[in-house]
């Protein structure tokens, strides 16, 4: 097969050539046996439109590499582009090619017109007559859409091919050596080594040596372990590799791992580079040493606690007496149960499990009654979508429940769909058995939301790790938007109706904290879940498009979902309801100053036998001592048995 050289001469202005879309190969033959009259023309010269009868065929595509090329005496990454000509009666008509490349990115495009003349339907080696674009100068990670057409072109039914063709990033072999990676450390390889040592006064030297890259004069090296960090910044000053020492103190020899890194700062990349990692182990401390610590330590123990009981039985009566007043607790019950129905979008399989492991969490932990289209899924099908989300925001509407609306990319490319943007069919909403439920609740729920007097009665959050603030459609941007789970405390302040912080005191409810609310099993689950979801979205950036569907696989996966099963999901979905009510008792304390803390502890009461789900049911002890909460859930094997008490 003759591939045809492509010239493209940048020497005049008349060719439309963009100042970053370029060609580094400046052949200006495009002949090949067979083929009259071949030569570059500038994409400025008209050609007349034909009839339909009289107009070639398209073009068909043939293929596309990316390499490294030659420019200026720098190695830049380039674009070869293959086309077919169809061999059929139609190319005694054909007079040429032209091939448009657009940038994406930038807008900028180039445009390079071929004319050539052939009487033959192949090629002399009897092989259909091909060509291709060579040496276009592109730029990693950028998108180009590619237009090859033929002319004369046709009045009516224009034949075009397009395609667009991704570059890689400096990570793929193929163009690591192009300058523009190398000036972004594409083959930097730091290779770090780490010496770690001990002296007689149990003083810790790591010295960690690297090798320095050609295009960053300065890093920041740091050390990490438990309970200490430490970094220094480094000058290369012509150095071909860099040593630096770190010393220790005594609290950091036990044993324990160490995580070194290096951030470089290239000329591209600046302060978002690569920065390699090495885990090490710190040396194990002396026995010897580990006795005398511990001697030290419970001496120093005994000390306070001897200086604790001394002060007790010294203490004012008077004072004591009043100290006692003051930590007598106030209760603040709240006699009903929490409802929230949850309103969010089947972005992806990885996303319906975060929504599914944050509703056992919210019934788990928080006592908080949960509906959800996929646990009431019996109850759905006899009413519809419609009157399903009716009903439930009729019986919300008259009590103190909440609505939780979380955002996602779903959320908003669905509203703006409903604004007159192309329609959105999402994969999982095909394969749902209750089909898309967010459109249906934004048409239901915004008119209503928009009434100031609605907003204590809808919660707007979102996932920060796998979704961000841009994705909140705009009506719902007038109120507080929570980020879970950094802001989950707060959240659940809200639907419990009660102020997080109070005049001389902060409500503060042990294990909902960001820090803190995986301890238990559900919040544990729910983690592991964002987590899963977080790393499949590095993986695949483009998650969200290879979620979307055209509109023929709609139709086509719309009749196959009549004849789905999910086994693993629709054996764990049940209902569940609470027939009782929770009280939350709040202690407030009060000390010297002028800011106390308050600690909502959640108790329970007599213990019910499990019914068709999630029971909770509360009891105060007649001291008003807590006792252990028990949550007894029943969601097979989404919702785990699991015992929590939130107190201080």
């Amino acid at each position: 097969m003759i591939l045809v050289p492509f010239l493209c001469f940048c020497l005049t202005a008349r060719l439309m050539v963009s100042s970053s879309l370029q060609i580094v190969d400046k052949r200006l033959d495009c002949s090949q046996p067979g083929l009259d009259h071949c030569k570059i023309n500038n994409c400025s010269d008209k050609h007349e439109v034909v009839p339909p009868l009289s107009a070639p065929t398209g073009p068909d595509w043939g293929s596309e590499r990316v390499g490294i090329g030659m420019d200026k005496h720098r190695p830049v990454s380039i674009l070869n582009v293959k086309w077919i000509i169809r061999s059929d009666a139609s190319i005694l008509k054909l007079q040429g090619s032209e091939i448009n490349i657009l940038d994406k990115t930038t807008n900028q495009s180039m445009c390079v017109q071929f004319s050539y003349n052939t009487t033959e339907q192949m090629n002399p080696n009897y092989k259909r007559w091909n060509f291709s674009l060579d040496g276009v100068v592109v730029e990693p990670g950028r998108t180009y859409m590619v237009s090859i057409f033929n002319f004369p072109q046709a009045k009516i039914g224009h034949d075009m091919i397009s395609k667009e063709i991704t570059i890689p990033g400096c990570d793929d072999k193929r163009i690591q050596k192009a300058q523009m990676c190398l000036e972004n450390g594409s083959l930097w390889d730091p290779n770090m080594t780490v010496s770690v040592s001990v002296d007689n006064e149990h003083k810790m030297s790591v010295v960690v040596g690297f090798k320095a890259a050609k295009y960053s004069e300065k890093y920041q090296v740091s050390i990490q372990g438990q309970g200490f960090y430490y970094s220094k910044n480094v000058s290369k000053e012509n150095k071909t590799s860099q040593n630096v020492t770190f010393e220790l103190g005594l609290l950091q020899l036990s044993q324990c791992k160490m995580v070194l890194m290096i951030q470089p700062f290239f000329i591209r990349c600046k302060n978002d580079c690569l920065r390699p990692e090495k885990t090490f182990d710190c040396p194990s401390y002396p026995k010897r040493t580990l006795i005398i610590k511990a001697t030290v330590g419970l001496l120093v123990f005994g000390v306070c606690l001897a200086f604790w009981m001394w002060s007790a039985s010294h203490k004012d009566p008077v004072t004591t007496s009043t100290s006692a007043a003051k930590e007598q607790p106030e209760c603040l019950q709240v006699q009903d149960r929490k409802r929230v129905l949850v309103i969010y979008s089947l972005d992806h399989p990885l996303y319906k499990i975060i929504v599914l492991k944050l509703c056992a969490f919210l019934a788990n932990t928080c006592g908080i009654e949960v509906v959800l289209d996929l646990l009431d899924s019996t109850r759905l099908g006899v009413l519809g979508s419609i009157q399903w989300l009716d009903w439930h925001r009729a019986q919300i509407g008259s009590s103190s429940d909440k609505i939780l609306i979380l955002c996602s990319r779903g959320v908003q490319a669905k509203w703006r769909a409903m604004c007159g943007d192309k329609k959105v069919f999402l994969r999982e909403d095909v394969c749902s058995p209750v089909g898309d439920m967010l459109t249906p609740a934004l048409s239901l729920m915004v008119p209503h939301f928009v009434q100031s007097a609605s907003f204590e009665k809808y919660i707007v959050a979102y996932f920060d790790d796998v979704c961000s603030e841009d994705e909140v459609p705009s009506p719902f941007k007038i109120t507080v938007r929570y980020k879970l789970m950094k802001q989950f405390e707060e959240l659940f302040f809200r639907i419990l109706d009660i102020e997080k912080h109070e005049p001389g005191r902060v409500n503060h409810i042990d294990g909902l904290a960001e820090d803190e609310y995986y301890h238990c099993p559900s919040g544990r689950a729910l983690r592991d879940a964002i987590e899963a979801f977080q790393a499949y979205q590095l993986a695949h950036p483009q998650w969200f498009e290879e979620e979307l569907l055209e509109n023929s696989e709609w139709e086509v996966e719309e009749t196959s979902a009549e004849i789905y099963e999910d086994t693993k999901t629709t054996t764990n979905l049940i209902t569940f309801s609470v027939p009782d009510p929770t009280h939350v008792v709040s202690y407030l304390k009060t000390q010297e100053s002028d800011f106390t803390v308050d600690r909502i502890r959640l108790h329970m009461a007599e213990q019910l036998q499990m019914s068709t789900s999630v029971q909770f049911n509360p009891h105060i002890v007649e001291n008003m001592q807590p006792v252990l909460g028990k949550y007894q859930v029943q969601f097979d094997d989404i919702y785990p048995l699991e015992k929590h008490t939130i107190v201080n």
